[in-house]
C-alpha cells in the first residue's frame, strides 16, 4: 500500500523516516528488519524465521494505546493491517511456507510504544495453535531467506 495524499496527511508533517526512526524503541531495532514507511506506520519484518511476521509501528509521537490515535488514523491503521497481512502471506510464499492463518495482536506489555503484530501461522509452526509470544527463542533468518522475505514483503506493501 503506497503512501497517497490522504495517508500522507496523517503522518507527521515534514518528518523524514530517518529522523523518526531515531524515536523507535531500541527493542524494535534489535529484533526486526526495516521494510519502510506506509501512510501511518513504519513496517518491520520480525527477525524470527519461524514465522513470517510484520510489526506495524504508527508514527505518532508518544502513542501507547489505540485510543491515542485519531479516528482517521485508526481507519488508516486497519487498512495497513490488511496490507501487512497480504505482505506476510507473500513473505510466507517466498519462503516456501504458505500462511494458513493470520494472527493480529497489540500487546505492548514489554515494549510500550504502540505497535501491532501481524503474524503468519501454519498448523506445523512451532507454537501452533497457541500464541507465538513466549514460545521458544527466535530463530535467525539465513541471509538468503531474509532477503527473499524482505523483498516479497516490500513488493506486497508497494515499497
Amino acid at each position: 500500500m503506497p503512501q497517497n495524499e490522504e495517508s500522507a496527511a496523517l503522518a507527521p508533517a515534514g518528518e523524514r523516516a530517518e529522523t523518526w526512526a531515531m524515536n523507535l524503541d531500541p527493542a524494535f531495532l534489535a529484533t526486526s528488519e526495516a521494510l519502510g514507511d506506509l501512510g501511518l506506520c513504519h513496517a518491520r519484518l520480525q527477525a524470527d524465521a519461524r514465522y513470517p511476521w510484520i510489526v506495524l509501528i504508527p508514527r505518532v509521537e508518544a502513542a501507547r494505546e489505540l485510543e491515542d490515535l485519531t479516528p482517521d488514523q485508526r481507519r488508516l491503521l486497519m487498512d495497513e493491517i490488511l496490507a501487512a497481512g497480504h505482505a506476510v502471506r507473500a513473505a510466507g510464499l517466498a519462503l516456501g511456507r504458505e500462511v494458513k492463518k493470520l494472527n493480529v495482536g497489540q500487546l505492548g506489555n514489554v515494549t510500550p510504544q504502540l505497535h501491532l503484530h501481524v503474524v503468519g501461522r501454519r498448523p506445523d509452526d512451532a507454537a501452533w495453535p497457541g500464541p507465538v509470544w513466549g514460545h521458544g527463542a527466535a530463530e535467525a533468518y539465513q541471509p538468503e531467506a531474509l532477503e527473499r522475505a524482505v523483498a516479497a514483503a516490500k513488493v506486497a506493501l508497494g515499497l
